[in-house]
């Protein structure tokens, strides 16, 4: 049994590098308790952080072939803290607007905090291969690209609402509540490897830290404005992709039917 042994006689490398990513998590809830604008920021850059940690430890579980049930269960406890309860509260800091309102955002950062940390709980009594719903990281990574395009839009124009015009701050609650049924959701699939969920992650995730740096440069306009630009293309681009789980979801149950024929 596994009680029998010391904490450190059951942890591998891989799992010192998802304890790194935990880390970086409770630091970006103490981030957002701080709740100003320069703590969120930063808050959220160091979720960005972790997202590659979460990369790494599973590379190295698998080269190494270390995979086993601790492991399993402190990367689900690490995802549900960094991937799912920071970037709720995070969120909330960031477009509260201390009225009714933060009500009805409060109960969306809930939703979506539950979302990830039951979709957590499913995957690790899941016995199918591949990914059933949106990867927590996935779903971190929307709201993350959601902020920092609404922060380099306020960087742009600091006298103005930093929300998008056609992303209004009313949308937000809508918006977690959906990436937190995402998480659960049965209705969506990447194949069976979801390997491209892997190139996503190598392809976006570094932007994060990258323009994190950025904005803590104090950008000028220009640059400010084309940063935002890009992370809303990014976050449109997200959306696309996971309507292809959808696709890939009904054309697997369709074959599946054809094939019970």
């Amino acid at each position: 049994m596994v009680s029998d042994y010391a904490i450190p006689k059951l942890l591998k490398l891989k799992d010192y590098i998802t304890i790194t990513g935990t880390t970086l998590g409770i630091i970006s809830l103490v981030c957002g308790c701080v709740g100003n604008k320069n703590a969120i920021s930063l808050g959220f850059f160091l979720v960005t952080i972790a997202l590659g940690t979460d990369l790494i430890d599973g590379y190295i579980a698998r080269k190494t072939g270390t995979v086993n049930e601790m492991g399993k269960q402190l990367d689900s406890l690490s995802d549900s803290l960094t991937f799912g309860i920071s970037p709720a509260i995070l969120t909330f800091q960031a477009f509260k607007t201390s009225g009714l309102f933060d009500v009805i955002l409060l109960i969306a950062c809930i939703c979506f905090a539950l979302g990830a940390i039951l979709r957590l709980a499913r995957f690790n009594l899941s016995l199918s291969i591949g990914y059933m719903g949106v990867p927590t990281p996935i779903s971190a990574l929307l709201v993350i690209i959601y902020f920092y395009a609404n922060y380099f839009y306020s960087l742009a124009y600091p006298l103005q609402d930093p929300i998008f015009p056609v992303l209004t701050s009313f949308l937000i609650p809508f918006f977690l509540i959906f990436i937190g049924w995402l998480n659960i959701t049965t209705h969506i699939s990447f194949g069976e490897k979801g390997k491209i969920i892997y190139v996503i992650f190598l392809l976006v995730a570094p932007l994060g830290p990258i323009f994190g740096i950025i904005g803590i440069m104090n950008p000028n306009y220009i640059i400010s404005i084309t940063v935002s630009i890009i992370f809303l293309s990014i976050f449109i681009g997200l959306f696309i992709y996971i309507l292809y789980g959808f696709v890939v979801k009904y054309k697997t149950s369709k074959n599946t039917t054809s094939n019970q024929k």
